[in-house]
């Protein structure tokens, strides 16, 4: 018996298999360094963000490498905050902006020592200072904070505020409660601010903002807007050494006198100037203060001088580096226009000479836009392909571009975003040479383009796989075969089909399916999209924030699918024939992230008030629509005559 143990053993050795990998031994990924890891996880998020839970889920090692990769949180509600933090403690930047209501105690799950830089509260609320007091605790190098829209928060959260030394951007917007003493606290606790924005911060006086031009001397911008702001701060906030950027739109207490009182000891680095709708400037304020801006690059008097004279265009030829100029609103006396003509070199009446001049001496342009410039023909158009190749962004929108333009514009290879709506000239061939050109588009705007169909549509899907945002709206002739093109483009978040009524539910099934980031849909008088692709957009579209819905074939139960999208914040839903009062509260109690939603004002007096009540507690507006049901398009040409004559009227 021993030998016949002895001979089973050797025959088990004989054919055991080769020994594999055990628990000591380490997997691929612990083998790798942290900066190659990351490498790896930053084009996995590129391609697909939601594929770095999935490879989270591999392993450990995924999921501790994932945990140490990710730098953005942005959750849905502020209960998920703490385990969040938790769950991702090298996280620098913390987006606030889906959760409508951040209590105090959300703020205070911030770990002692967090290594968030970055904290986005622009739409929240239900936090006070106690949440402030909490956070700067937590976060020592805080340098971002948006508290824009605090309607809430005063000097006690500004004091608050105070405590963040490192703060180097603050945004205080909206703050009405806000006094110079909690603008005093924070000017004295945050000497390295660099960009702060006080606009509508109506509680502010010269007290407060000549502490501020004192204490902060590293601005470099500095929104003022809506203020109180007079002469007795205004120049101690022109001497700010950095100060590069000042908005004062609608600052009343800004007027001549206050621009005459400059002097030659003003900061020389100021070079955005946005005075717009301040009402008590005149051509003899601007006059006066543009000797002591020499540097300016932009200019904004929109709604500002009464006049323009030829004396203060005249004075704009010591600011002989300005690019923009914006005279909106302003009543031009004789010569005032030909003074600003000659005096800005830079600026001119956009027409075909005035093309061909940009073109061919601006030949390295990345950027240029040209809205509604009627009298700019189409053969002026294609200089701007023809001589200006390095252009990346282009706005052509409403203009007299046609087949032959867009030809040229093909060599324009770096293009990644055109603004071609309102061309009634263009059609598919045009694309054709768009799409066969131009690798690199990201956003297309065909805005009404009444001749352009599923070719051309194509032409661009196939050849622009970084394509991000397209607008297809009152483009009548497009079907399901574009939708199909364009659900390859796997980067696709936003698609505007608005007033196309050949597509229908078979073409956004197969977006939902192929575009997995797509966030913002307007759907609007499709008349064949109903039930069946709001099931897919569920199923699919978790990454869906914002939907139009108006006029569709939509009913209840197309509604309540979509609302099981966790992350839905803005419904837009008129006149959808299939909506009744149930199925639409329905939709609202389950969807529990909505922030806005349009409804037809019947609805109002259909539905529960405390259904209502429970729904806006959780931080949705909701917005009543009193509109008419128009259910025709009109065709492109049409539509922009009736838009003249309105002008013209």
């Amino acid at each position: 018996m021993a030998a016949a143990a002895a001979h089973r053993n050797n025959k088990r050795r004989r054919f055991s298999p080769a020994p594999g990998p055990t628990s000591a031994t380490a997997p691929p990924l612990d083998s790798l360094a942290d900066e190659l890891l990351f490498l790896v996880l930053d084009r996995v998020a590129a391609a697909d963000p939601r594929a770095l839970k999935s490879f989270a889920l591999a392993s450990r090692a995924c999921h501790a490498a994932e945990s140490r990769h990710r730098r953005l949180l942005r959750p849905l509600r502020a209960d998920l905050i703490p385990a969040a933090l938790a769950r991702y403690p090298s996280a620098s930047r913390l987006d606030l902006s889906l959760c409508a209501r951040v209590p105090d105690a959300a703020l205070a799950a911030a770990p002692s020592g967090s290594s968030l830089r970055a904290v986005d509260l622009s739409r929240s609320w239900g936090f006070g200072a106690a949440g402030l007091a909490a956070l700067a605790g937590a976060c020592p190098d805080l340098a971002d904070l948006d508290l824009s829209n605090g309607v809430h928060l005063g000097d006690a959260a500004a004091a608050e505020v105070a405590r963040m030394r490192t703060l180097q951007r603050l945004s205080l917007s909206r703050c009405k409660p806000l006094t110079d003493m909690g603008l005093g606290c924070v000017a004295v606790g945050c000497p390295d601010l660099r960009e702060l924005s006080l606009k509508w911060c109506l509680g502010l006086t010269d007290l407060g903002l000549h502490l501020l031009a004192l204490k902060c001397k590293k601005l470099t911008s500095l929104d003022l807007s809506y203020t109180m702001i007079t002469k007795e701060s205004f120049l101690a906030i022109m001497k700010l050494p950095n100060l590069q950027v000042l908005p004062l739109v609608g600052c009343i207490g800004i007027d001549d006198d206050a621009l005459g009182s400059l002097d030659k000891e003003c900061s020389k680095s100021l070079q955005v100037l946005n005075m717009s709708h301040c009402q008590n400037v005149t051509d003899v304020g601007v006059s006066s203060m543009v000797k002591s801006t020499p540097n300016l690059l932009e200019l904004d008097l929109s709604y500002c001088c009464p006049q323009v004279t030829p004396s203060m265009g005249r004075s704009l030829q010591t600011i002989t580096k300005l690019r923009i100029l914006k005279l909106e609103g302003c009543k031009f006396m004789a010569d005032g226009l030909k003074a600003i003509g000659s005096s800005c070199v830079s600026i001119r009446d956009i027409t075909d000479v005035s093309v061909a001049a940009i073109t061919s001496s601006c030949t390295s342009l990345i950027s240029l836009r040209m809205e509604s410039c009627s009298h700019v023909s189409s053969g002026a158009l294609q200089l701007i392909g023809k001589n200006c190749s390095h252009l990346e962004e282009l706005d052509l929108t409403d203009s007299d571009l046609d087949d032959e333009g867009l030809k040229a514009l093909a060599g324009c290879s770096n293009l990644s975003s055109l603004k071609i709506g309102i061309c009634l000239r263009i059609s598919d061939e045009g694309l054709t040479h768009i799409g066969k050109s131009c690798p690199k588009l990201g956003d297309i705007d065909l805005y009404r383009c009444g001749g352009i169909s599923d070719d051309g549509v194509i032409q661009i899907a196939q050849g622009s796989p970084m394509l991000e945002s397209i607008n297809l709206s009152y483009c009548t002739e497009i079907t399901d075969r574009s939708l199909m093109s364009l659900s390859k483009c796997t980067k696709l978040n936003t698609l505007e089909i608005r007033g196309c009524p050949r597509v229908s539910s078979a073409g956004l099934s197969e977006i939902a399916m192929g575009c997995r980031l797509l966030s913002k849909l307007d759907i609007k008088k499709c008349f064949e999209i109903n039930d069946v692709g709001m099931l897919y957009l569920s199923q699919f579209s978790h990454s869906l924030r914002q939907i139009n819905l108006s006029y569709c074939s939509v009913t209840d139960i197309g509604l309540l699918s979509l609302s099981s999208i966790c992350g839905l914040q803005n419904m837009t839903i008129v006149h959808l024939a299939g909506i009744t009062p149930n199925g639409l509260t329905a939709a609202l109690m389950v969807c529990g992230g909505l922030t806005k939603v349009k409804l037809h004002e019947a609805f109002k007096s259909m539905m529960p008030p405390h259904m209502l009540k429970n729904v806006e507690a959780r931080g949705c507006i909701f917005q009543w629509i009193n509109k008419p049901f128009k259910v025709e398009v009109e065709p492109c040409d049409v539509w922009k005559q009736q838009s003249q004559d309105v002008l013209v009227r």
